[in-house]
């Protein structure tokens, strides 16, 4: 049975293009009788970074500490306490429409909203009106890391790998830098670039992508990430 329904998993183009191609046949998802197929057509794979280790380096910082974190980057570490439910993401995919990019239950379509996701994420304090657009010409990730944590080049060139099409930096090379840095501004910075990295962006397990520096290295600028982290959201 497992054998039959790996066979007919396909791509995430190749989904798309069927539940296109079924709603201009059926016309709306929720014509009388419909019923989805995309549980047949699809596997979910749940993969996450492990997260204690940013437990534990939060908990032991002291008041004066998580109230610099909370006022420059807000609530962030809530999220390192969600479970995330493994089983209920399997459920949910019979219910998902990537035409519509809803969940679709009965009658009733459940749409995520930009609203919906600064609640979420606790970003109230940030300026909704200055959303995060990736710059024309971004420097380089080696120049962005060394704003953000004051360390120097050789030190960034020695530890910055490649995985794939990007450039990474491996989490316990910051997990160090939290850990041994003076200056107690830049060990929050960098623990919030990991909980970007690792929480909402990850891209190779393990690691921090090029791709949230630059978006980290705006957040000083009041820019909200809500909308790229919605976008991300919704194309995976």
């Amino acid at each position: 049975m497992e054998k039959g329904f790996l066979d007919r998993v396909e791509d995430n183009t190749a989904v798309r293009t069927w539940s296109e191609t079924t709603q201009r046949e059926k016309y709306d998802s929720l014509a009388e009788g419909y019923v989805s197929e995309l549980w047949d057509f699809t596997r979910i794979s749940i993969g996450q970074n492990g997260l204690q280790e940013l437990k534990e380096i939060w908990e032991q910082w002291n008041d004066e500490v998580r109230q610099l974190f909370y006022s420059n980057y807000g609530d962030l570490p809530y999220l390192l306490d969600i479970k995330v439910d493994k089983h209920l993401f399997h459920t949910l995919a019979q219910f998902w429409n990537p035409t519509y990019s809803c969940f679709t239950f009965g009658k009733v379509d459940l749409v995520p909203t930009i609203q919906k996701y600064m609640a979420l994420l606790h970003c109230s304090k940030i300026q909704v009106n200055k959303a995060y657009l990736r710059a024309v010409n971004v420097p380089i990730f080696l120049k962005k890391l060394m704003n953000i944590t004051g360390m120097s080049e050789q030190w960034f060139a020695a530890r910055i790998k490649q995985k794939g099409d990007s450039k990474c930096i491996h989490w316990k090379n910051l997990k160090d830098l939290i850990l041994a840095h003076p200056d107690m501004k830049k060990n929050v910075d960098v623990f919030a670039l990991s909980i970007y990295g690792l929480v909402f962006f990850p891209k190779a397990l393990g690691h921090v992508d090029e791709a949230v520096t630059d978006l980290f290295d705006r957040l000083d600028k009041r820019v909200t990430p809500v909308t790229v982290i919605f976008a991300e959201t919704l194309g995976h």
